[in-house]
């Protein structure tokens, strides 16, 4: 699996852990960035991510910053993608199983480096149920092709 992954400054340290967790797994990492504590724009980063998630170059990616707020709606605006704030293990269970979440978005100021790594572990394990869901998002993305 790739994965591709992206951080604002407030969340530097956790992206690290997270990708150094990610590549002890077996996963191919692309980060890009941020690289240090160095403020950076979210936003540039958020849209870094999701516009290859959008465009199919990566099936999956992981966006942190300090409350997960602001990547979670720069994300959300690119056609494809279904960008799920799981700051806790329920909700990265479920945005697989209802919402085939394909970025996880977590707060770097909100949880630790614990639940993180739990957070991706049952995010990157829990599979699609599909089934009546799938028609749902179905239904989103004929919406997000009409979006402004």
């Amino acid at each position: 699996m790739k994965i591709i992954i992206g951080c604002d400054h407030a969340a530097f340290g956790l992206k690290e852990t997270v990708k150094h967790h990610l590549e002890n797994r077996g996963v191919q990492v692309e980060d890009v960035g941020a690289f240090s504590e160095a403020s950076v724009d979210y936003s540039q980063i958020g849209m870094a991510v999701a516009s290859k998630v959008s465009d199919g170059g990566y099936e999956r990616g992981i966006l942190l910053c300090g409350t997960g707020l602001g990547m979670s709606m720069v994300a959300n605006r690119f056609a494809h993608v279904r960008a799920a704030l799981c700051n806790d293990l329920f909700a990265a269970s479920m945005s697989r199983r209802h919402n085939n979440a394909n970025i996880l978005v977590m707060g770097g100021r909100v949880i630790g480096d614990v639940l993180a790594l739990e957070i991706v572990n049952t995010w990157l394990e829990t599979p699609f149920e599909a089934g009546r869901h799938q028609r749902r998002l179905d239904q989103f993305d004929d919406l997000a092709g009409k979006a402004t």
